[in-house]
């Protein structure tokens, strides 16, 4: 009897590599809350706008104060930098009546605080790569009545800590 050639039709699939959540990087209401105000977060997104990072909105329990804290995850820490520089040309748009200065927090950190550009509220955006990752951190407010630099500084500083630790990791 003769041999049937056998060929294998056996396919080697790869599934594609699941997105990492990094929300576990971002600071929680509890992170934000002093004497003065007690945040609850709204909401958190994973991968905002499709990009590798995350996002949170926390709001005040008076309503009268709101945290938007977001980074993104580059490939590499040149391309955070280089995002960085970029947004930080921009802050002239998005806060009317400020000056940006730098900060230190993270690498080439910046700030600015002034009026939102519609004039509604008072906000204060902060700026900062961290490794790979670019930070944009928004605090708004009433009118006239703008998150401390200070206290803006110190969330900003803790943000900066949980992605030195959580990127250095295993993602």
């Amino acid at each position: 009897m003769p041999t049937i050639p056998f060929t294998s039709t056996t396919t080697s699939t790869t599934a594609a590599p699941q997105p990492v959540d990094y929300r576990r990087l971002l600071l929680s209401a509890a992170d934000l809350t002093d004497a003065e105000d007690t945040f609850t977060e709204q909401s958190s997104n994973a991968n905002p706008n499709g990009s590798p990072g995350a996002s949170a909105f926390f709001v005040n329990a008076k309503d009268s104060r709101a945290i938007v804290d977001t980074f993104l995850v580059y490939p590499d820490a040149a391309t955070a930098a280089a995002t960085l520089t970029q947004a930080a040309g921009t802050l002239p748009t998005l806060v009317k009546g400020g000056t940006p200065k730098p900060l230190p927090v993270g690498t080439d950190g910046v700030i600015v605080s002034g009026a939102h550009p519609t004039e509604d509220k008072a906000v204060t955006l902060i700026f900062f790569a961290e490794g790979k990752a670019l930070v944009r951190l928004e605090f708004q407010s009433a009118t006239g009545d703008p998150t401390k630099e200070g206290r803006a500084t110190a969330v900003a500083k803790m943000q900066d800590i949980a992605l030195r630790a959580g990127l250095a990791g295993p993602e």
